[in-house]
């Protein structure tokens, strides 16, 4: 797909997607034409994606218009030097506005947010699908065939009728997918950007951003103090109410916990059990857990306010008994929804937030701003490295 096609040209491309697709997978679909060996390096060969539960997917051209709900799609899009295709993104200024705090340390990365439809204002529409038109949803089949008003008749529709899906949500938490998606496979977070990189003949920049996250884990787990001198730690969230918490683990399986898990902190809730993806607390049971350390979910999000928090949890009668709160150990996380990219900030701000001995203090944060900025000689992985690769550099 060229910047010169016609809207001729695309419609008549998306139902060769269609036909391909139907005959492949009977949801989810390609393009024409024989697959090469050389596709990751060829502009005019077919090439294609295996991702569960889409199944194969073949692709004629790189995608130009992207459509994404959670901002860990967009994410890999802007790491992969396309972010300038995506055109929705879940709230777009709260994603948005995140994703910038942690791209302003990155020289010439940023991500154009305004002016892009959030797929889910009103639930995933089906004629908002097919109004954006887009080359490919990076967004879960099976996901999308759950929600309010789709089946999976609804699904294929849109594989045939407008782009493919190629996405896996259910990875997040090694949730049980619905029904009708039986074999469905789960993916590690770098493993399912690996299959995003695909789709747009990027392997070179994934390999070298990979190999950037393969030495920030070495050298977060080379120097990690023994297990018995691990902090305790919670990943939660002040509720609205302000009297309860959303309460989340830290190292269960599931790329939503990309970066916590590998960090080894001691769950206070490790025992918990809880029905959904979350379970709440209220400030008694928070203190029976007293964590040492306090990660508050979303906290880098202008959906909070850091100030706030503190502020709430040490005037209240119980929450000022809390370790973390008396020792000042109550930090801004990120979000559950990370791509790449902000996966290997998450995993920085954790490791300095949890171990400062081994990898030097977290700055203090101040609501609003960017990622803070860090000495060079303290940071865990190399930012103009990661910069110049997403500029398509070497």
């Amino acid at each position: 797909m060229s910047g010169t096609d016609t809207d001729g040209e695309r419609t008549t491309r998306r139902r060769t997607i269609a036909a391909v697709g139907a005959a492949i997978t009977g949801a989810v679909a390609g393009c024409t034409g024989q697959q090469s060996s050389t596709a990751e390096t060829t502009t005019t060969a077919t090439h294609s994606v295996q991702l569960s539960p889409a199944g194969r997917v073949e692709f004629d051209a790189v995608p130009e218009t992207v459509f994404t709900v959670f901002p860990q799609y967009a994410d890999m899009a802007v790491a992969l030097g396309h972010g300038d295709a995506v055109n929705a993104v879940y709230v777009p200024e709260m994603s948005g506005t995140t994703m910038n705090h942690y791209y302003r340390r990155l020289d010439g990365v940023s991500f154009e947010w305004e002016g892009l439809q959030d797929p889910l204002t009103d639930g995933l529409v089906k004629e908002q699908l097919y109004s954006l038109g887009s080359d490919v949803h990076l967004a879960d089949p099976a996901w999308a065939s759950a929600q309010t008003g789709w089946d999976r008749s609804d699904v294929d529709e849109i594989a045939s009728q407008v782009g493919p899906w190629v996405g896996n949500f259910y990875s997040g938490t090694r949730a049980t997918p619905p029904e009708g998606y039986d074999g469905y496979e789960y993916y590690p977070l770098w493993d399912l950007f690996g299959k995003v990189a695909a789709v747009f003949r990027e392997q070179a920049r994934y390999e070298a951003l990979a190999a950037v996250h393969a030495d920030l884990l070495s050298t977060i787990q080379s120097n990690l103090p023994p297990e018995s001198e691990r902090p305790t730690a919670v990943r939660a969230t002040l509720a609205n109410d302000g009297q309860s918490f959303y309460t989340y683990h830290l190292n269960a399986p599931g790329y939503w916990l990309a970066d916590t898990r590998p960090l080894g902190a001691v769950d206070a809730f490790g025992d918990g059990e809880w029905d959904g993806l979350w379970g709440t607390v209220d400030y008694e049971t928070m203190l029976e857990a007293d964590p040492d350390v306090f990660l508050h979910l979303w906290g880098l999000t202008p959906n909070y306010s850091m100030a706030s928090v503190r502020d709430s949890l040490a005037t209240h009668e119980v929450g000022s008994q809390l370790t973390a709160v008396q020792n000042d150990r109550v930090y801004p996380g990120g979000m559950r929804y990370q791509g790449p990219l902000m996966n290997l900030f998450q995993l920085e701000m954790g490791a300095k937030q949890l171990y400062p001995e081994q990898f030097g203090e977290w700055p203090e944060y101040e609501d609003g701003a960017p990622y803070p900025e860090i000495p060079d000689d303290e940071w865990l992985f190399d930012r103009r490295r990661v910069a110049s690769i997403v500029g398509g550099g070497a």
